[in-house]
């Protein structure tokens, strides 16, 4: 599991928009915030409010990326449906959420199942976590995310 202080380690994500990005490098901060499936009400309302606030983010020289383990092809549709401006990644292989430790065990009506955790890290422009977020709730999430990124601009 990737903690603040850590460095993240060489991996590529592809986004939604064709753009690929070595986390460990991204040259700009980044936020990355993991989510468990496109089209779900809380998955939605955490996608519209990044969107809401995405250009607060690129103003402030932020990049923000959303990660799911949903298709690419879901993504678009995702993308489309809801006008989202936030550029999303496919993590089918789990190697970025195995990587950050957000594909844990979860329950639900006494069901263990795995499950992407709601979580969201600041990433420096060195690959270094400047903040992490874990079980994160989304009401007023994506507001504090970018107070903290403009603090750490």
């Amino acid at each position: 599991m990737i903690g603040e202080g850590d460095t993240v380690p060489a991996i590529v994500a592809t986004a939604s928009n064709g753009s690929s990005l070595d986390l460990s490098s991204p040259g700009r901060p980044l936020v990355l915030y993991f989510y468990p499936k496109d089209d779900t009400s809380a998955c939605t309302r955490e996608a519209q409010d990044f969107t809401a606030l995405a250009s607060d983010f690129a103003n402030a020289g932020v990049t923000v990326l959303g990660v799911s383990r949903d298709p690419m092809k879901k993504h678009e549709k995702f993308i489309d449906k809801y006008a989202l401006e936030v550029p999303l990644v496919s993590d089918e292989d789990g190697r970025i959420s195995d990587a950050f430790g957000t594909w844990v065990q979860k329950s639900m009506y006494g069901r263990k199942y795995m499950g992407m955790e709601r979580a969201t890290y600041l990433i420096g422009a060195d690959g270094r976590v400047l903040k992490a977020w874990r079980k994160v709730k989304v009401p007023g999430h994506a507001q504090e995310v970018l107070e903290a990124a403009k603090a750490a601009a």
